[in-house]
């Protein structure tokens, strides 16, 4: 029963409050980009707060998250992630599906924001397109976060990464950080009810540059899902 209160308060709180969050977005949008940032930053904050002090939900770092020129691939559980990337990071440039991007409103904040459209279906176009963006995004100072997945899948999963990660490891030229998370336990895709408890990140070791393809790949899918439950 506790459970279920708190997941209504949090759908009612956390959804009014981005709408907030959105029309704000778009009246400063219009008059200072830089706002726009601000406000998406703002907004994950609210995400977090919303979390822990309404489902109950504490968020813990497992090692020590580098921070500089780096690409960081992340396991993809839940909606948690994508928007709490912005509380692990100063104005990630983060992957997200082209259609999400078409959604009224809200895409047009996310193109000012800067996430980068990630077209699955468009192969060598689209990794052109993702590697001009990504390199943009570096050339700025900011962090560059995909989810190599490519949807959200069930806790204790572990799909193979699409293609498009080995081809951008290759073409930017940049060390990668994988990091694991764990919030499909408690806040599992596409479920009302949302538990308490912890989702940890666990950052693993930097993969250097110049590795082959597939070995990188076998490295970062390994890292990426070092919290699910071990096989029996």
């Amino acid at each position: 029963m506790l459970t279920a209160l708190r997941s209504l308060a949090f759908m009612l709180i956390f959804y009014s409050g981005s709408l907030l969050f959105v029309l704000a977005a778009m009246l400063a949008g219009g008059f200072d980009a830089d706002m726009v940032p601000r406000i998406a930053t703002g907004w994950s904050r609210f995400h977090r707060g919303c979390a822990r002090w309404l489902l109950g939900q504490r968020v813990v770092v497992d090692g020590d998250l580098p921070l500089g020129p780096y690409l960081y691939i992340i396991k993809h559980e839940s909606m948690f992630e994508t928007i709490d990337m912005l509380c692990l990071f100063d104005r990630p440039a983060i992957g997200a599906k082209r259609e999400l991007l078409d959604i009224p409103l809200w895409g047009l904040i996310a193109r000012r924001y800067g996430l980068i459209p990630i077209e699955r279906s468009a192969g060598a176009s689209a990794l052109r397109t993702l590697r001009a963006a990504a390199r943009a995004a570096t050339a700025q100072g900011r962090a560059i976060c995909l989810f190599p997945e490519g949807t959200r899948v069930p806790h204790g999963e572990a799909p193979p990464l699409k293609s498009g990660f080995a081809g951008l490891y290759s073409l930017l030229g940049l060390p990668v950080v994988p990091i694991a998370v764990d919030s499909g336990r408690v806040s599992p895709r596409g479920r009302f009810m949302k538990r308490a408890g912890t989702i940890t990140y666990k950052v693993g070791a930097i993969v250097p540059t110049g590795l082959d393809r597939k070995e990188a790949e076998r490295i970062v899918h390994a890292a990426i899902n070092a919290l699910n439950p071990p096989q029996a």
